[in-house]
């Protein structure tokens, strides 16, 4: 008898893992269980091209059906996991329906976080996590002249730079002093400021939003200071909550996620976790770290397929390099490593061309970098990280080092 593969979430991770389990040789019945109606899609573009027209719908899904018929992956849409029985080794569905499985996988992803003031709710306040966002959102920016974005962090920004090419004037409100504050460093959220206001966005930082209030055909954000803006749409992007209820309510180990080991196994060993939803201590962090989540596509395809070898008998520690990246108008920023505790960062290539890399450094070794509009640098960026390479800020600032040499 074949064995069942349950899969619950059909975004990136989901739909990877039941991909990978069939590279690793799974020959079982794979149920990939998604709450959305449409086919799995691609999630970045919702926030760049798809919302400027420059990237249509047909091209969001991310396998096509005859992928799902031809690895035989069962893809159940609109359709929601309500409980796991870990006793009997079965997940209830929103039409109390019940599957057996024999090893459970949990891709269930995050949700954003919603705006908690007075007017949180009309309808000229907008979030951008799926599908059904995206396409309100466009409809929305069609006609609108004026919006205000709630949040500096990559959605927000993306989404600001998206309705400036759009021809609508942009505000960015942030909580924090400055942009990116949690992700980016000081002298890049500089970097990005400077852009997006050489593009016409106006900001105002440290502001709280304590209240939205309906005049007529405007909306009025009022912030914390008494300033009141004025516009038709509002973009919110204050950041994701994972979605962890069913592992917490079948008694899964959750804090801050699902708790995953370094091969995406969770407490219980018939149950893997990846993506957004997972919580793990990174195999770059020391040791006595907290199990943080790592929000990025690059993690949830990578962490599908350690999960699948877990599912598979082969289980391999999670070793890669995280990456991630977004377009803001003709910005290309690639980011490879953490670049948290560093203490200084070496400059390669042309600020005034937009062209550049900053090597951020701990002590003496390399542990992150940040590209703008330098594709190649990033990849071989990548490879330095992961096999380890001794580089110093002197090489870095030397046009005439050779990185590809450094890499081999």
């Amino acid at each position: 008898m074949h064995s069942t593969l349950v899969i619950v979430g059909a975004s990136y991770a989901g739909v990877q893992l039941a991909a990978a389990a069939r590279e690793t040789g799974f020959e079982g019945r794979i149920v990939l269980i998604g709450d959305e109606a449409d086919a799995p899609y691609q999630r970045p573009p919702l926030s760049k091209g798809f919302l400027t027209g420059s990237f249509s719908e047909a091209r969001l899904p991310l396998r096509s059906q005859a992928f799902f018929d031809e690895e035989k992956i069962e893809w159940l849409p609109s359709m929601r996991a309500t409980h796991i029985d870990r006793g009997r080794r079965e997940v209830e569905l929103q039409d109390g329906s019940r599957i057996a499985y024999d090893h459970l996988a949990l891709t269930t992803g995050a949700r954003v976080r919603k705006l908690d003031c007075p007017g949180a709710t009309l309808d000229a306040v907008h979030y951008l996590r799926d599908l059904r966002d995206a396409r309100r959102l466009a409809q929305t920016a069609s006609t609108a002249r004026r919006a205000v974005v709630i949040g500096g962090g990559y959605i927000g920004l993306e989404a600001a730079a998206s309705l400036r090419q759009k021809g609508i004037d942009v505000t960015v409100v942030e909580t924090e002093p400055r942009l990116l504050a949690r992700v980016a460093s000081p002298w890049m959220s500089a970097f990005m400021q400077d852009a997006h206001a050489r593009n016409g966005v106006a900001f105002e930082f440290g502001r709280k939003v304590i209240e939205l209030k309906q005049t007529g055909d405007a909306v009025s954000v009022v912030l914390d200071d008494d300033t009141h803006l004025s516009c038709d749409l509002v973009v919110v992007g204050i950041g994701v909550i994972p979605n962890t209820e069913l592992a917490a309510e079948c008694g899964l180990t959750v804090a801050g996620g699902i708790v995953v080991d370094e091969c995406a196994r969770t407490s219980d060993p018939a149950i893997v976790a990846a993506g957004d939803c997972a919580a793990f201590v990174p195999h770059w962090a020391p040791s006595d770290s907290r199990a943080c989540r790592i929000e990025s596509v690059q993690n949830a395809n990578d962490m599908a397929k350690v999960a699948a070898l877990a599912i598979a008998g082969r289980p391999q520690p999670y070793r890669t390099v995280p990456w991630f990246w977004s377009d803001q108008y003709d910005l290309k920023l690639q980011m490879a490593g953490i670049h948290s505790g560093f203490t200084h960062h070496a400059l390669r290539g042309a600020v005034e061309e937009r062209k550049f890399s900053l090597f951020y450094f701990r002590n003496e070794a390399l542990i992150a970098v940040d590209s703008i509009n330098r594709p190649q640098e990033h990849m071989l960026a990548r490879k330095l990280l992961a096999n380890g390479v001794h580089l110093s800020a002197r090489d870095v600032e030397d046009p005439a080092f050779d990185l590809k040499g450094a890499v081999q």
